[in-house]
């Protein structure tokens, strides 16, 4: 399930938080719908709600929507597979056509069949510039989809792009449901009708999703009959309600959850990712614009000291937007910190230090603001020790914490405590991050990053079918990105589940910033056996 990307592991829309951290998931303490007792329910804690769950506007565009399904999905290895199609697709020599062929005898939660028509829907839908999808760059390689049949799919694409059958995860709606609504404002948005092995059957905005298992499911019922998603946006909050019996699962920053490490009721799941923290440095900031400043906290940053000390060693040093141990991270980008080489570039920049050893150039003092959203403990610790090793360069930097409804109106002028990243190739991750022409587009290049060089590549990345050509491609990104920072990447982190000990068939896959309702160990719910 899909919230707008900069919200991560910790985030929410900031939706009552004070009734989600009261609340017991089935409306008393400790028992309910939780407590921990029955096999085939489940109880767990996250930190964020989506805004939607229509596929139209962006909800589980990634696949593993438990509501929905795409043409394909990801196994534990992240490899392609059939889901709503029979096979993979068939793919034309010249990469510009892609055919699918739908599974037969799919229906929708309402009884109504799956067919052709609806995949179509689906995918002019979120190309429409009307509908409110700010994903639709991910789509832009479409030129047109068809239907032959009942049964048959074909995407005839504008130029080669090599990852797009990664696309086609997107899920399926039902056009006879969604077609007769506005895709904006219609109820589907809260009552969507899908092909997933779950329905929603009940939505306490700010409070809690309730999903029951789709007896129909074309892949099977699942064992787990009943899945509620408790939201509750304080990481500390979260791990007592765990602790306390009323949560069987939840999503912990690392030091919360090493108290449960020695727990033999509970199993700890450690999930590597591309989820990175990085500071976002508006250009139309008069400090985050100058790119000594940016060069200067990037070279001031002790990035190793983050993964060691914030996140316990669950997470690693980030020096771009790919973790170090993708195939396509360019390696010797690499770099500790130097506070020597900070203020050597700022000196030659004219930044000169007051008597407060705070920086200034013309009158300006080199001072910004740096947001980070309430209750995210992992956030907030990353945000002091930037200030910190910020200073120790004459850069001061303020640090405040926010919901995200006072964040959002000021991403354009003050600096973020952001999260982000994406699997399955680094178009994903990079395009929507980087490219200039998603400046300020939401929460899309919050940093209003403009690098030509930067947009150049991007471009051939996507539109290449060459390997080495795409290579040289991202690598100059990730060159581009040490000279020009717009961006201070701090750390890919790991992410933490501690769940009771009830069930088998749980595994972690390597996981995008998106988690907590789609990713994570239950990722694959519907194929949990309780325990015998």
């Amino acid at each position: 399930m899909t919230t707008r990307w900069i919200r991560g592991a910790a985030v929410a829309a900031a939706m009552a938080g004070g009734v989600a951290a009261c609340s017991a998931p089935g409306g008393g303490t400790g028992g309910g719908s939780g407590g921990g007792t029955s096999a085939d329910s489940v109880v767990i804690g996250v930190a964020s709600e989506p805004d939607t769950l229509s596929p139209l506007l962006g909800y589980g565009k990634d696949g593993n929507s438990k509501l929905f399904d795409g043409l394909l999905a990801r196994d534990a290895d992240l490899k392609l597979t059939p889901a709503l199609a029979k096979a993979l697709p068939e793919v034309a020599d010249d990469g510009l056509t892609y055919t699918y062929t739908l599974r037969d005898g799919v229906e929708f939660s309402d009884g109504e069949p799956l067919t052709a028509a609806d995949v179509v829907f689906t995918y002019e839908t979120v190309l429409d510039e009307k509908t409110n999808n700010t994903s639709r760059t991910e789509l832009d390689a479409i030129k047109e989809v068809k239907a032959d049949g009942d049964d048959k799919v074909t995407f005839t694409l504008k130029y080669p792009y090599a990852p797009f059958a990664g696309r086609t995860v997107l899920p399926i709606v039902p056009e006879h449901i969604a077609g007769k609504q506005d895709p904006n404002t219609g109820s589907f948005n809260t009552e969507p009708i899908g092909t997933g092995p779950y329905v929603l059957s009940a939505w306490s905005k700010g409070e809690k999703l309730t999903f029951k298992a789709n007896p129909h499911y074309w892949g099977g019922a699942p064992k787990v009959k009943t899945l509620t998603m408790a939201i509750i946006e304080d990481d500390d909050v979260r791990a007592t309600r765990l602790r306390s019996g009323d949560l069987d699962g939840a999503i912990l920053p690392p030091n919360l959850a090493a108290a449960f490490k020695n727990d033999s009721d509970r199993k700890t799941y450690d999930a590597k990712s591309y989820d990175f923290r990085t500071v976002t440095l508006p250009t139309t900031n008069k400090v985050t614009g100058d790119r000594a400043i940016r060069q200067a906290l990037d070279a001031a940053v002790d990035r190793e000291a983050m993964a060691d000390k914030i996140l316990d060693g669950a997470g690693r040093p980030a020096y771009g937007p790919l973790p170090v141990d993708d195939p396509w991270f360019t390696k010797g980008i690499e770099r500790p910190q130097d506070l020597d080489k900070a203020k050597q570039i700022l000196d030659r920049a004219g930044w000169k230090a007051g008597a407060d050893g705070v920086r200034a150039k013309s009158g300006q003092r080199a001072a910004f603001t740096l947001l980070y959203p309430s209750g995210d403990k992992v956030r907030q610790d990353h945000a002091l020790a930037y200030a910190s090793d910020a200073k120790k360069a004459g850069i001061d930097v303020k640090v405040e914490s926010a919901t995200w409804e006072v964040i959002e109106p000021r991403m354009k002028d003050d600096a973020v405590l952001a999260g982000g990243g994406s699997t399955g190739d680094p178009d994903f991750a990079l395009y929507t991050l980087l490219h200039s022409s998603l400046a300020g587009d939401g929460f899309n290049n919050m940093g209003r990053y403009d690098n030509p060089a930067v947009d150049k590549a991007l471009d051939t990345g996507r539109r290449s079918q060459d390997e080495a050509t795409r290579r040289a491609a991202y690598d100059t990104i990730q060159r581009e990105l040490v000279k020009d920072p717009g961006y201070t990447f701090l750390t890919h982190i790991d992410h933490v589940y501690v769940l009771a000990d009830r069930w088998t068939g749980l595994t972690t896959q390597l996981e995008p910033h998106e988690h907590g309702f789609a990713s994570g160990p239950w990722w694959n719910l519907e194929d949990w056996q309780p325990k015998q």
